[in-house]
């Protein structure tokens, strides 16, 4: 049985939900395309994917297309989930990006286009709503062309474009624009052209598979997702030109690129690449203890079906493992994929109806649990949850996922941009046992001071071997990455040292004729509680600097803008690194505060006609200077206070 995993790939609004749920109906998997306007497509399960139109998480379905069974992965087109996109291309076998007619390259086509060349995914252009007002296909495959540096084949002609009746027809592999575009990738074709002898049919079709192959051509081809024309062309494409999927035997190695739950529970999505993967299987994931497969189900053309087994090239729900997105089951071929670096933003959760704030956490740790786009920071000492965002959508989809799935209604407080603290200097505290008003039958002594940038927090115990028991110390260690958690900004503290300098505790005992006895003896949560209050001093004696992200961006933009924009950036504190032509184009990059990226991602349309293309991810940290650092308000007891804090958390 052949196989083909096929991802469908587009910038928001271009079509690519609409051509999927067509080349269900054309392959008969369901009887009337579905609407993305009226929420009835196959691949939107979310409530808030049928209300907002987006796709917000990958969903697969497959179709048959002749012996070919082809599992298309729908993928979201929305910026804030390029995570989301970029785990589903690392199981592609091949992609079809598309591209809309009248808007033409969007900045969202440029990411996915730049990601799917770095994974090396084979890929075929669906230049999509030619029977929309405004369409021009020819302008469309010259930005192709210019704005992502493709080697265009063009494999369709439209007639009638811009209206509800246009068509579209293939073109001949021995027609003179497609022996000329695959010319310019391949020197067989070249040679058999530039000396005229004749170039067949076969002769341009194996070129064109070793060119998508090694990614040095590219075909295009033209259609409405809506009305169905170019969908039989692109199918050909698809069926007859990309590269299918390879069943290997050998040993058992899979990719995990997607977690979800159902009514009966977790499940993890796995692409198999080599070997069979059975029920009763014990599979080793991460180095973790082998876990007994309970259940597979295979996506199939008629849809996902529980099986007693799955091969190699298929994409299987698996149950019974506690896998992780991006986690790996034997040997797979290891892709070049992108590290994405922190979320930069953060904001608190909590619920409308405070009774449900145990539900709430436990609704988000189930989220972050199947998505790691979910940084969650849950405290429960204050009781608050913190997520760094990506984006100001994600606030959307957490909140609609918490209430439908959860019953938990919860809101947002404003984004913040998320800094850190560093510390500046050297300082040291004490708390001793019995004095100034320490309510806790533990002394404690700690020195916290400055550490290179990326080595994080490190604690060492500091005292001789036996003075003092390994669960007081554990308890100690534990309370002071409690208390770096907030620093005297109410940022977290990270690079340093925090040694123990002294310690004093009350050894296990009881009245006479008694058993144990806590009041007179020091237990963990003494050490714990009070390290937190050592440190709050500690670190106010040696100083913490207040540190925002920085961004590293790409800026592509056409030449005349580059004045006004490079102005823009100057005004909002960027640092330019370079400029390079590009194109026609300019590729301006540099650095850039984090809180100021919504600003630039604002103004770069009027400024430029819509036609930058913004990239940016964090870079690092630097100090907040010629402001006042922002704070990050506490919630409940601050161990900065010695007083307010023994009193609220007593002993």
């Amino acid at each position: 049985m052949a196989l083909l995993n096929l991802g469908i790939v587009a910038h928001v609004d271009a079509g690519k939900t609409s051509l999927t749920e067509r080349l269900l109906y054309e392959a008969g998997a369901v009887s009337r395309p579905g609407s993305v306007d009226d929420g009835t497509t196959r691949t939107d399960s979310m409530e808030l994917e049928r209300r907002r139109g987006i796709t917000i998480r990958a969903a697969v379905t497959s179709i048959s297309l002749g012996d070919l069974t082809v599992n298309l992965l729908d993928t979201p087109g929305h910026p804030d989930f390029i995570a989301e996109v970029e785990r589903s291309l690392a199981v592609l076998d091949a992609a079809v990006l598309v591209v809309s007619g009248v808007e033409g390259v969007q900045p969202q086509t440029v990411a996915i286009w730049r990601a799917l060349r770095r994974i090396g995914v084979p890929t075929v252009f669906f230049v999509n709503k030619v029977d929309r007002r405004g369409a021009d296909v020819d302008r469309v495959v010259t930005q192709l062309r210019r704005r992502l540096a493709v080697c265009p084949v063009v494999l369709t002609a439209v007639t009638g474009q811009g209206e509800r009746e246009a068509r579209v027809r293939s073109l001949a592999l021995d027609a003179e624009p497609v022996v000329e575009a695959v010319a310019e990738a391949d020197d067989a074709v070249a040679a058999r052209w530039l000396t005229g002898e004749p170039v067949r049919c076969r002769h341009v079709r194996r070129a064109i598979r070793q060119g998508v192959r090694g990614n040095r051509l590219t075909p295009v081809v033209h259609g409405s997702a809506i009305t169905g024309a170019g969908v039989a062309e692109l199918r050909q494409v698809v069926a007859g030109l990309l590269p299918r999927g390879d069943e290997r035997d050998g040993p058992l190695a899979g990719t995990v690129f997607a977690v979800d739950r159902d009514a009966h529970g977790r499940r993890a999505w796995l692409r198999l690449w080599s070997g069979r993967l059975r029920v009763r299987d014990r599979v080793e994931l991460a180095g973790d203890r082998p876990r007994a497969v309970t259940q597979i189900a295979v996506s199939e053309p008629d849809g996902v079906h529980v099986r007693s087994s799955a091969s190699a090239g298929q994409i299987a729900a698996v149950r019974g493992l506690p896998a992780r997105i991006g986690q790996h089951v034997g040997d797979p071929p290891r892709r070049h994929l992108y590290r994405f670096p922190p979320p930069t933003r953060q904001a608190l959760v909590e619920p409308v109806d405070p009774a449900q704030r145990l539900a709430l956490f436990a609704g988000l740790a189930e989220l972050a649990d199947e998505d790691p786009l979910v940084d969650l920071r849950l405290d429960e000492q204050q009781a608050q949850a913190a997520i760094r965002l990506h984006g100001e959508v994600q606030k959307e989809v957490i909140t609609s996922l918490l209430e439908e799935r959860y019953g938990v209604r919860a809101r947002f407080s404003n984004t913040l941009t998320a800094c850190i603290e560093r510390v500046a200097g050297t300082g040291e505290a004490e708390e001793r046992i019995k004095e100034r008003g320490n309510p806790y039958l533990a002394g404690i002594g700690l020195r916290v001071e400055a550490a290179p940038v990326g080595h994080g927090i490190e604690f060492r115990a500091g005292v001789e071997p036996g003075r003092l028991t390994p669960a007081f110390i554990t308890a100690t260690e534990e309370g002071v990455r409690a208390a770096l958690r907030a620093g005297r900004h109410g940022w977290p503290v990270t690079d340093c040292v925090v040694s123990m300098t002294s310690s004093q505790y009350y050894p296990r005992q009881s009245k006479p004729h008694q058993k144990f006895d806590k009041s007179i003896s020091s237990v963990a949560a003494d050490f714990r509680n009070l390290a937190q209050v050592v440190v709050a001093a500690a670190l106010r004696r040696a100083g913490t600097r207040v540190c925002q992200p920085i961004e590293r961006f790409d800026v592509n933009l056409p030449p005349h803008t580059f004045d006004a924009v490079t102005a823009l950036l100057g005004r909002l504190g960027a640092v330019l690194r370079d400029t390079a032509a590009a194109g026609g184009y300019l590729e301006v990059s540099g650095t850039l505060p984090s809180s100021r990226v919504p600003q630039v991602v604002a103004a770069l349309p009027d400024l430029t006609g819509g036609e930058a293309v913004l990239t940016a991810h964090f870079d690092h940290y630097a100090p907040v200077t010629g402001e006042e650092p922002p704070v990050l308000p506490r919630r409940g007891p601050d161990p900065a206070d010695r007083e307010e804090w023994f009193r609220a958390v007593p002993r």
